[in-house]
């Protein structure tokens, strides 16, 4: 597994600069960091971001 930021803030810059740079979903970019998608989800929830599809970016 990947180390990724703990923080829901911290992590939710990561992720989207990772989505935005290198990966064209969040599927895709879980797998190839063996990070557990739901788990990245409720993270991030508890901050109100919710992955978009369409902007393949949590917003």
């Amino acid at each position: 597994m990947a180390v990724i930021p703990k923080d829901p803030v911290m992590l939710l810059s990561y992720l989207n600069t990772q989505l935005r740079d290198a990966y064209p979903t969040l599927e895709e970019l879980c797998g190839a960091l063996d990070l557990n998608q739901r788990e990245v989800e409720e993270k991030l929830k508890t901050i109100d971001y919710r992955y978009d599809r369409e902007r393949n970016q949590f917003i």
